[in-house]
């Protein structure tokens, strides 16, 4: 039996409220259990500028931030040196949501996703993901109502989870606990169809076998797919 009583392939309470911000084109409060995530969703007219200036795509970029008491202990707001963990997760974020998109559909264009953690019981990475295709979803909608995008660039869906293995069996949606005492620790993030986007898995002690990375896999397609339609 887990810390919160679930099984090995059930996850925590989800829910995403939509609009949840006044001023963002997409905004929305992911929650996955404890683990709580302001995520929003903009646009610029313009690329970056180290992008070909006569590019025939846009672009998508992501930040991401742990608030002060988002944690245990109060962490540090990151003011003027972003932390290397929050560089990865930034780049993590903005890998996955440019996977679901056809940039060509957005030349011009640069969409920005915030993600703002407000409160910490792990899988703030994969909740933000979750979060950030919700508010780009709401975006794109109003951006083509508006005539501001003349083509859907929404490929397919994404999703992600975090997983692993904790006291030898195989589990999805660690919390903070469970996390801190994995044996291997995962976040995965596929498309609608079951794509891979990301499969980051680390033995933080003894390796693993290849029959529980499958298991890994499968737990964590399910447990994706059922995140989804709550989209």
């Amino acid at each position: 039996m887990r810390i919160d009583g679930r099984k090995n392939n059930e996850l925590r309470n989800i829910k995403f409220t939509k609009n949840y911000t006044k001023n963002a084109k997409g905004s929305v409060l992911v929650e996955f259990g404890d683990t709580k995530v302001i995520v929003c969703a903009n646009y610029e007219d313009n690329i970056p500028k180290w992008m070909d200036k006569e590019s025939e795509q846009g672009w998508l970029s992501a930040e991401y931030s742990l608030l002060p008491s988002s944690t245990q202990m109060r962490c540090q707001r990151e003011r003027t040196k972003v932390s290397g963990r929050t560089q990865e997760i930034q780049r993590l974020i903005g890998r996955s949501l440019r996977a679901c998109l056809d940039l060509e559909k957005i030349k011009g264009k640069t969409f920005i996703i915030d993600a703002d953690v407000i409160q910490a019981d792990g899988g703030t990475r994969t909740a933000s993901i979750c979060g950030a295709y919700v508010a780009l979803k709401d975006m794109v909608e109003k951006l083509l109502k508006e005539n501001v995008l003349e083509q859907n660039p929404i490929i397919e869906p994404i999703g992600a989870i975090s997983a692993g293995i904790v006291n030898d069996e195989v589990m999805v949606d660690l919390c903070y606990m469970e996390d801190s005492n994995a044996q291997v620790d995962s976040n995965i993030v596929l498309t609608a169809s079951g794509k891979i986007i990301e499969f980051q898995t680390t033995a933080e002690g003894l390796p693993y076998r290849k029959e529980q990375l499958d298991e890994i896999y499968d737990l964590a397609k399910n447990a994706i797919n059922e995140i989804i339609e709550k989209y």
